[in-house]
């Protein structure tokens, strides 16, 4: 079924946790932008994580929502990083058409004093290593993943190098997340996350006008072939730019909202908006599958009083089996 565009005047309409497709079409420019809100506060909630932990990886959790959200087929979208930084690892993943899940991995000890020295910038946090997005279409065919080293400032940073090697579409992320502290409807204190980000991407009809920059040729050649941006997409990387970081997370700002801010002397559409939800992909036949591939070594290692129990790492369920369930033959 095809996309409806929607009003810009209709004002709030998508709301928390739902993905805004758009299109600038004197731009050449399409993307997708959120606000996330109930979901991302379940998710983080879960692990009680610190907040510079929390802040990463919600900002992960935006960026492969916008990302997994424009897949055309059935299957799962992941976003990792593997690094060697007190927070070692963030994973989320997008399983179509609408569930998100995610999980942080972090070493109390590194993480306290890296807050106590003041090293809490992503690249600090996160250190040396990867960023990786794998696409896997299930078992009928083979995963892709594209890699990128963790050598930005931020996500958004890396993502929009990741793009720039590997895609090849001119692209511009912006992420944001942020801590709010209000009251209820009975007027008790109440902390909140919020989260937001955009994705705009240049995809005209002549392919000459994605051209980018090259990269430079190796050998001590440092410096850049000549080369000069298109001038609409010129624009609309400025335009999103001058995004402030608070807009993207605030409520009363409003996707649609933000969206006019930007395009609206240029035309922009939005499409119908697509729901998302912190749904788990867990369940007991698919671990209880995992336990009967073990060794009988690993299975008495595993258990404890004669019953095994595992705990998913997403969404801290925790399933209990007999040894005799997942060594019947």
């Amino acid at each position: 079924m095809a996309e409806s565009a929607a009003s810009l005047g209709q004002f709030d309409f998508a709301g928390d946790d739902h993905v805004v497709p758009f299109q600038v079409e004197g731009l050449d420019v399409r993307g997708r932008a959120v606000q996330l809100g109930p979901l991302l506060d379940a998710i983080l909630a879960r692990h009680s994580y610190p907040a510079p932990v929390a802040r990463l990886l919600a900002e992960a959790v935006v960026l492969t929502v916008l990302l997994g959200t424009s897949l055309k087929f059935e299957g799962k979208f992941t976003v990792q990083t593997k690094s060697d930084g007190p927070v070692d690892l963030l994973v989320a993943d997008f399983s179509t058409p609408e569930n998100v899940r995610a999980y942080a991995r972090f070493d109390d000890e590194a993480l306290a004093q890296a807050v106590a020295a003041g090293k809490t910038e992503p690249e600090q946090l996160l250190g040396k290593g990867v960023l990786a997005f794998t696409i896997d279409q299930g078992r009928f065919s083979q995963p892709y993943q594209g890699i990128v080293a963790l050598d930005g400032a931020s996500l958004e940073e890396i993502a929009g190098t990741y793009f720039r090697q590997s895609e090849q579409i001119p692209t511009r992320v912006r992420l944001g997340a942020a801590e709010l502290f209000d009251r209820d409807e009975a007027g008790k204190p109440r902390h909140r996350w919020r989260a937001g980000g955009l994705v705009a991407q240049f995809l005209p009809e002549a392919p000459e006008r994605m051209r980018q920059p090259d990269f430079h040729g190796g050998d001590g050649d440092t410096s850049l072939r000549e080369h000069v941006e298109d001038d609409a997409w010129a624009e609309a990387r400025t335009l999103v730019e001058t995004i402030d970081a608070d807009e993207l997370t605030d409520p009363q700002v409003g996707t649609e909202r933000l969206l006019y801010r930007l395009f609206h002397e240029r035309g922009v559409r939005v499409y119908e908006p697509k729901a998302v939800f912190d749904r788990c992909t867990c369940s007991r036949d698919k671990l209880k599958g995992v336990l009967r591939g073990f060794s009988a070594e690993e299975i008495e290692a595993s258990q404890d009083n004669g019953e095994i129990a595992v705990t998913c790492e997403f969404c801290s369920t925790t399933y209990r089996f007999e040894v005799s369930e997942v060594t019947e033959v």
